[in-house]
Formats: C-alpha cells, structure tokens, sequence
C-alpha cells in the first residue's frame, strides 16, 4: 500500500469487525460525471484490495487514457454498459459482465449507453481508492486560479498515485464513442 494512501484513507479499519454495506452506506466523493462509493477500502483488507462503486452519467467518459503502475483494476458491471479501450482493443460490457484492466496499461472506460451505468471497481492491491478520496479537494483548492492549475494539481496527485495520464486523448475519445468529457 502506498504512503499517500495509508494517510488520505480513513474509511473503515478492520476494527470495527463484521459489517454490512448497505446500499446507501459508504462514503462518496462527487467527481463530476462519475462518482465514487467507497465500500471497503485497503485499511480494512490488510491492503489486498478496495471496492469502489462507480456511478457513471450516460454518455460520460470517466478518465482520459491512463495507466497504474502499481495496481489492477477489475469492473463488474452492476446497470448500462460500460465501455472500454485496453490497450488498443475497445470493448463494450454489460450486466454482469466482468472486465480486466491491469495495471501497465493503457485504458479508460465509460457509460457506452444512454441510462445510467454503475460498476463495481476491484483495485488490487488496495490504496488507490484514496485518489478519488482527495480528487474533489484538490480540484477545488486549485479552481480559483484557473485550468492550468487545476491541471498541475491533478498532474501531482496523480504521480503520488503512479497514475499517468494521456490529457490529450480525450477528444478522440469523445469524437470517437459519442462522449461528454470528464469533468
């Protein structure tokens, strides 16, 4: 598990002993098109992984291309289809349907439909649930003065995180699939 995250995430320990979450338990961090539903974060798995429900607006493209160099990732979809570009391969996944994107590569996702879509992101090995903890923070101490600092502030977070980002990927994206841009 990474410092930062260790730090930044203080959802549930593992001390609190058995629980359920609910389908309106959990805290959740607003970012824009997509949101973020933490169920169970590293702390509370020793680090092995966390679970993050993602709502997704219809039509809503998630991230710009990224890659992690310390985690994978894992999308179960729960509602809509969820689309996907891994590596060079574009994929559409519907309920139930589960998706890999490991860690190196090149991917994003996003709602492929016109009703809402939610997904259930398995992050492995847990910690990086904390980006999108501190994301809406960051955004916000940077938004006063102006885009570019908005970017340099999510262009640190994210090289804390090894999260690299291909900004200039989104228009294709959108041109492409029929998407909004993040945001």
């Amino acid at each position: 598990m990474q410092g930062a995250a260790a730090a930044t995430s203080p959802r549930f320990t593992g001390a609190e002993g058995p629980r359920i979450v609910g389908p309106g338990d959990g805290e959740y961090a607003d970012l824009g098109k997509m949101g973020a539903r933490f169920m169970a974060s590293a702390g509370e798995t020793g680090g092995g992984f966390s679970l993050v429900e993602h709502p997704i607006a219809p039509r809503a493209l998630c991230a710009p291309l990224h890659r992690h160099a310390n985690e994978d990732e894992y999308s179960f979809v729960l509602e809509g289809r969820m689309g996907a570009q891994l590596g060079d391969d574009v994929v559409e996944a519907g309920v139930g349907d589960f998706v890999f994107k490991p860690r190196g590569q090149w991917h994003t996702f996003w709602n492929a439909g016109e009703e809402p879509c939610r997904i259930l992101e398995i992050i492995s090995p847990g910690g990086f649930e904390a980006y999108f903890a501190e994301l809406p923070g960051v955004i916000g101490a940077a938004a006063s003065q102006g885009e570019q600092a908005i970017g340099a502030a999510v262009a640190e977070l994210a090289a804390r995180y090894g999260l690299e980002f291909d900004f200039e990927s989104v228009g294709r994206l959108c041109e492409e699939h029929g998407l909004v841009p993040p945001g």
